[in-house]
């Protein structure tokens, strides 16, 4: 898996000096990658990028671990065979034709496979758009325009690297990066444990978030899931019946939603609806401290927004629990006759004591976790200086979410998010990414949380 995701050397099998071909595009974005690059192609001759062709991998005069595989499906067991030959351990193949495919093409994934096996190579795919890590400019696809997406501490794990793609770029657009961004592709040999696995040892990774269309080995999934220390969040696609679509996608076999919907709460793992609640989930578990607890108090400068967010918050599962007295007397204290002191805290608008308040709540032994909403008044601006330090002093997660002009509030929210605060820009994103670490703390709450009730089969 080192080898797979963190090479000292690569390769690019079928490399091409024609613009638009797959060979071309694989090689013009690893050229960024901060170690060797050898382009194979053994019909080709002279140079592309400055780098000489090489005739074969068993030919490549340096050290390599991976291999992009720009070849024809028919080609590709041979392909890794040599790369099993040459001592390459990890190999991401782009072609489709597989298992996906039909009889004819889970009998080539099975020839695949075996050389693979032979070979002791990890293989990415088939029928994968790669990966991507952007802190080391590691840009293994031949998708285009994607050394944009900034680093972070995210790992991001789908199925499908087109939703792998939708997920990093919408990432870029919120302003936070991904510490990697995988598409698992047919999953050959190379699935969700292996994935899971190498990225809950990633330095750079604090949460993991997967999008899973579905799997034959759902017990194996969730058993992982479980054992890792890296928060897990799940996106599982299959509410409807959409399982043709899915076997021709990536030759997914998908279960009844409901029983991997049970199955993922069984053994603790947080689940979303979509992939914006997915990435705003991953977000929360990665920017924040662990909870303690599942109970939240909610402090909201504008009643509407906090009653929608106290409605979402309740509905799934999470407990608003009344502040100590003590609390209370500090809050009324601020602000004697505010509309609403006990839980939502609610000041009726901004104002200079809204920092204050906040500060309060989080100190509360009652509340785990802390969600803010407060509209953007220009006047008054966040009460960043306030909360500067708290996240450190309560070591209890602190969620903001605000509204306003998108120009002012980008600075503003950054500022926030620099002292480890998540910021979201609608009440509902921000009580659904709270949702999220309630589900989390639940499971560490109880750690063998499979053992209550009928344990969910998940073999299928």
């Amino acid at each position: 898996m080192s080898d797979l995701f963190n090479p000292d050397g690569i390769a690019v099998v079928g490399a091409s000096a024609t613009p638009g071909k797959i060979g071309y595009e694989a090689m013009q974005n690893v050229i960024e990658f901060d170690g060797p690059v050898y382009p194979v192609n053994p019909s080709a001759s002279g140079s592309v990028f400055d780098r000489e062709f090489v005739s074969a991998v068993t030919e490549i005069d340096g050290d390599v671990d991976l291999a992009l595989c720009c070849v024809p499906a028919p080609v590709v067991p041979d392909v890794i065979e040599e790369c099993g030959e040459a001592d390459i351990g990890g190999a991401v193949i782009f072609a489709g034709g597989f298992g996906e495919a039909g009889p004819e093409g889970q009998e080539l994934q099975d020839r695949l496979v075996d050389a693979a096996t032979e070979g002791d190579v990890a293989l990415l795919g088939p029928n994968t758009s790669g990966f991507l890590v952007p802190e080391e400019q590691l840009y293994a696809t031949f998708a285009t325009d994607i050394d944009t997406i900034p680093s972070g501490n995210v790992a991001v794990v789908a199925q499908s690297g087109g939703l792998a793609y939708a997920i990093a770029f919408q990432a870029e657009n919120e302003g936070v990066g991904v510490s990697a961004m995988v598409g698992l592709g047919n999953r050959a040999n190379v699935g969700f444990e292996e994935a899971i696995e190498y990225f809950d040892t990633d330095p750079k990774t604090d949460s993991i978030i997967l999008h899973v269309e579905g799997t034959d080995d759902g017990r194996g999934l969730l058993e992982t899931c479980q054992r890792v220390e890296t928060p897990v969040v799940a996106y599982n696609v299959g509410e409807q019946d959409v399982g043709d679509f899915a076997e021709s996608h990536t030759g997914a076999l998908t279960g009844e939603y409901e029983l991997y919907e049970a199955g993922f709460a069984q053994y603790g793992v947080p689940t979303v609806r979509s992939s914006t609640e997915l990435l705003d989930a991953g977000t929360a578990l990665a920017s924040s401290p662990r909870p303690d607890g599942p109970n939240v108090g909610v402090v909201t400068a504008q009643a509407g927004p906090g009653i929608a967010i106290t409605d979402r918050l309740k509905a799934a599962g999470a407990t608003l629990p009344s502040l100590t007295e003590e609390t209370q007397e500090i809050v009324e204290e601020i602000l004697p006759g505010i509309t609403f002191s006990a839980n939502p805290v609610d000041t009726g608008r901004p104002m200079p004591e809204f920092g204050e308040v906040v500060d309060a709540v989080a100190r509360d032994e009652n509340v785990d976790i802390v969600l803010v909403y407060e509209l953007y008044e220009g006047g008054l601006g966040y009460p960043t200086d306030d909360l500067e330090g708290l996240v450190d002093d309560v070591d209890k997660p602190i969620v903001f979410a605000s509204g306003g002009p998108r120009e002012i509030i980008t600075e503003e929210l950054a500022e926030l998010e620099a002292i480890g605060i998540p910021t979201f820009t609608a009440p509902e994103r921000a009580a659904d990414a709270v949702s999220a670490l309630v589900q989390y703390a639940k499971r560490n709450a109880e750690p063998d949380a499979v053992v209550a009730g009928e344990e969910v089969s998940a073999d299928d």
